[in-house]
């Protein structure tokens, strides 16, 4: 019962192909591909792959990208399933005012982290991170209810609005230091620190509502370059959509 899992982001699509949904399966292929190649994967990456049995996808993208992605599965007899936020699942309770408009990826994302914390002791709040084209941080208590979250640009969108909204501001990218003496990086430690504070806050605000330390996971392409910068103990988890992919996909399998 072999199992595609998609993550549509608003710059790659990335795929895993597993042995069967279940978030211990062995891994038989894997592969990104950024938005503007994927009318290729038919004839690319795909076309070399065993047919699976079942899919399940994330995008935070439109119907237009969700329509050339699901051309490229005509090369196999599955049906597209894509993921849309629910009020509850896996374990999981949605607090967004509208929980279907809430971004599939920060759905996904929560439930692989929940669980993933669940695998390792017992329950407790958590801060859930993705540093992507955009940055989200989302508040989970130790019941697991989604409480909010919060979204911010990233390092690539901050440096854009400010060569665009400021005079002869075109410097390539620099370094993060507590005390930058150059423009790039003055750039580059503001944006890094401006997301490393929203992390700091949500942490406090978490601490401060459930009354426990939470445990705090990061994810997603730019995570490793906040690594360093991190004032908060966290996890850093490579593929933290797929989990949460392959863990709904086996409850409603086997459910």
């Amino acid at each position: 019962m072999t199992f595609l899992a998609i993550d549509v982001g608003n710059t790659r699509l990335k795929w895993a192909l597993y042995q069967t949904p279940h978030r211990q399966a062995p891994l038989l292929a894997q592969g990104a591909e950024f938005l503007e190649n994927i009318d290729k994967l038919a004839d690319g990456a795909w076309a070399a792959l065993p047919p699976p049995d079942r899919m399940l996808g994330c995008i935070v993208a439109g119907d237009a990208l969700k329509r050339r992605v699901q051309e490229q599965m005509e090369i196999w007899e599955v049906e597209p399933r894509w993921v849309v936020p629910r009020a509850a699942e896996a374990g999981l309770t949605n607090g967004y005012d509208v929980p279907s408009r809430l971004g599939a990826d920060r759905w996904v994302a929560m439930i692989g982290a929940w669980h993933r914390s669940l695998a390792q002791g017992p329950a407790r709040p958590m801060v859930v991170v993705m540093v992507g084209t955009a940055v989200t941080v989302e508040a989970i208590d130790a019941g697991g209810k989604f409480l909010g979250g919060l979204i911010l640009p990233g390092h690539g969108i901050m440096l854009r609005a400010l060569e665009s909204g400021t005079a002869g501001l075109h410097v390539p990218t620099g370094d993060v230091c507590e005390f930058p003496t150059n423009t790039s990086d003055a750039l580059t430690s503001g944006g890094t620190y401006a997301i490393a504070g929203a992390v700091e806050r949500m942490v406090q605000h978490v601490r401060s509502h459930c009354g426990a330390e939470p445990k705090c996971v990061m994810t997603g392409g730019a995570g490793w370059k906040m690594a360093p910068s991190m004032s908060v103990q966290f996890e850093l988890v490579d593929n933290l959509i797929f989990d949460g992919l392959l863990e709904m996909e086996a409850r409603r399998f086997n459910g």
